[in-house]
């Protein structure tokens, strides 16, 4: 099954992102009905990130058994595949829980990504220039980039919460398909969608400068525990209370008097 993309305009062609969210809004699929809700199911999970069965059918008003045929039928194509739940999900309950369902690096592929222009932006840039850091200067110019545009996270007088419910709705516009939860003594972003997966994958300076970007905005400590860059089901970065971290003051305070 692939998603085919109609003809946007005569405009010019917008770059990056902004041609990510564009072809999100202007891509067509077959006309089958099963083929639309099908790839209503796979962008359900691309966007929101790993569901059980249940849950999808009650999100998408299909039944139970119609959501099982669709998820078999993704699977096959190998677009998706079953994993127990993340342990930070608010999928677990008690008891067995049931399988969640996630996007796989081909059923990612299946969707626009903006890793070509990525690319050609990475290769300009160390073409200008000559030595080994170049790929970590480049690393960072993308973190400053993304710093720039959560100024406004960054100088708020918001909670460390607050904060970080707002950086994920910067992450979602961005094209990341950011949600937050509560994780321990702590928040946790996740991003269920990564369009630079397969550039991070090889880059890893660029996980890295991100993250970076992320605890300058919030104005704290925070820890990466999974990228899909890596083989994760999403990226997730923990993000600790501000009690927390009045307490690890603290300490390190007391081991300086």
């Amino acid at each position: 099954m692939r998603w085919a993309v109609s003809p946007i305009s005569h405009r010019p062609r917008p770059r990056g992102l902004a041609l990510l969210r564009e072809l999100r809004n202007t891509y067509v699929v077959k006309k089958s009905e099963p083929d639309k809700t099908r790839d209503q199911v796979a962008r359900t999970i691309l966007e929101g990130g790993p569901a059980s069965a249940a849950d999808l059918a009650e999100k998408l008003s299909i039944t139970p058994a119609g959501i099982r045929r669709h998820l078999d039928s993704l699977i096959s194509e190998g677009v998706l595949t079953a994993r127990d739940p993340y342990q930070g999900s608010a999928l677990r309950g008690r008891g067995r829980p049931s399988k969640v369902f996630v996007m796989t690096d081909s059923g990612r592929e299946k969707f626009e990504h903006s890793y070509d222009d990525l690319a050609v932006a990475a290769l300009k840039f160390m073409a200008s220039k000559n030595g080994s850091h170049l790929v970590n200067e480049f690393a960072q110019s993308r973190a400053n980039e993304f710093e720039r545009k959560g100024s406004q996270i960054k100088d708020s007088n918001k909670s460390v919460s607050e904060k970080a419910k707002a950086l994920a709705k910067l992450l979602t516009k961005e094209g990341y398909a950011a949600s937050t939860d509560k994780m321990g003594n702590g928040e946790e972003i996740c991003q269920h969608h990564c369009p630079i997966a397969h550039v991070a994958s090889e880059f890893p300076q660029l996980c890295e400068a991100e993250t970076a970007a992320f605890s300058a905005i919030l104005g704290t400590h925070v820890q990466r525990l999974a990228t899909i860059a890596h083989g994760d089901g999403v990226c997730t970065t923990f993000i600790p209370s501000e009690v927390s971290q009045k307490g690890k003051n603290k300490i390190k305070e007391g081991a300086r008097s």
